[in-house]
């Protein structure tokens, strides 16, 4: 299990005795003229909850800063018994995608004054069992996580238990949890419409793990997408079974040794799609001369590869954004969002490793 915390909470701790006075609670409470409750309620954030007058509040916060007396987060944690943590699960730390997505999740929480802590499952369903145990224990205050997408029970559990808890990317059609996810079906199909307007008509799938939503729906979209063109997709044009470059790789080594007339590839992911480019270099094969490449994903550094990859980029700083906001706005109201699915737009994004069909 890997914790990478954002924001230690003890490191401003250890800067405090530079910086901070022997002004306490009761001498700020005196200054302002009020209670040491009333000061403590203001200076957290708990006026309006206990009907504090504005100015009462700015008086409290005014006579806080000219005595220099900063509340101890620590203290403030155990009496509010509130950590300020947000934790954070995926499933593959190497996989760029769900590197950008914990960043803009720990980005847009911190905004909010939590700090992330940040945890790989590895592809294991039960290691993401185990760690959102470890979590919880941790007292974390909300969860979001990028679940395998096999499995949502233990999801379901901590939820109904009344823990925030947002899912991103892999999520379930029937679940009633909070997800937020990309549009996987529009985005497929805009793919496989770009390979037919160049001509392609055997094309090759590389899929990512199977059972999973996204995975499904991608499927859903090439196949809606060639029933629209009146072109039959045959089923043994598609391999794979992670979304990994590895099974990219293995896929497209498989799939174009085995149909040699195949002019296209679909990768599910920009791994997958790495794994594919190898494979057609090792074969003789040059992209987009003699085989079309496309990907889902649009990571930052796919426009700088040798070849450029044509892909239908999701939007992660949105994904992100959006489980953040909707996770810590239910940490901070106690009610969970009245809309369960989000679904964020996608777009296509053409470079050159899309061609037209070779000549015969």
């Amino acid at each position: 299990m890997c914790f990478v915390p954002d924001v230690l909470p003890l490191i401003p701790a250890l800067k405090l005795k530079k910086t901070r006075t022997n002004s306490t609670l009761s001498d700020v409470a005196k200054a302002a003229g009020v209670s040491p409750s009333t000061a403590s309620r203001a200076l957290n954030g708990l006026a309006q909850k206990y009907r504090i007058s504005e100015s009462t509040e700015r008086l409290v916060k005014q006579s806080a800063a000219q005595l220099g007396f900063r509340p101890s987060q620590v203290a403030r944690s155990l009496r509010l018994q509130r950590s300020g943590l947000l934790g954070i699960v995926v499933p593959d730390l190497s996989n760029p995608f769900f590197s950008a997505i914990a960043r803009e999740v720990t980005v847009a929480a911190g905004a909010e004054g939590f700090s992330a802590i940040l945890a790989d499952s590895d592809g294991s369903v039960e290691k993401e069992r185990k760690l959102i145990e470890q979590l919880q224990a941790r007292n974390v205050e909300s969860l979001v996580v990028c679940p395998i997408g096999l499995e949502f029970d233990h999801l379901e559990e901590a939820s109904q238990r009344g823990l925030p808890l947002v899912t991103v990317d892999r999520c379930q059609a029937s679940s009633s949890l909070v997800q937020v996810t990309s549009d996987h079906l529009t985005g497929a199909k805009l793919a496989i419409e770009l390979l037919i307007e160049q001509g392609h008509r055997r094309i090759g799938v590389l899929q990512g793990l199977e059972g999973t939503l996204p995975c499904e729906l991608r499927l859903q979209g090439v196949r809606e997408a060639c029933d629209a063109a009146g072109i039959a997709f045959n089923p043994k044009w598609i391999a794979g079974d992670q979304f990994s470059e590895q099974s990219g790789y293995r896929s497209a080594r498989k799939l174009l040794t085995e149909s040699p007339d195949l002019t296209a590839l679909f990768a599910m992911s920009t791994p997958n799609a790495f794994g594919a480019f190898r494979a057609a270099n090792e074969l003789g094969l040059s992209i987009p001369h003699d085989l079309s490449l496309l990907c889902f994903d649009d990571v930052a550094f796919v426009e700088f590869m040798q070849v450029p990859f044509t892909t239908i980029a999701q939007d992660v700083p949105e994904l992100g954004r959006r489980a953040a906001t909707l996770v810590t706005e239910h940490m901070q109201t106690g009610k969970s969002p009245r809309k369960k699915m989000h679904k964020i737009p996608v777009k296509l994004v053409p470079r050159a490793s899309v061609g037209k069909v070779p000549s015969a």
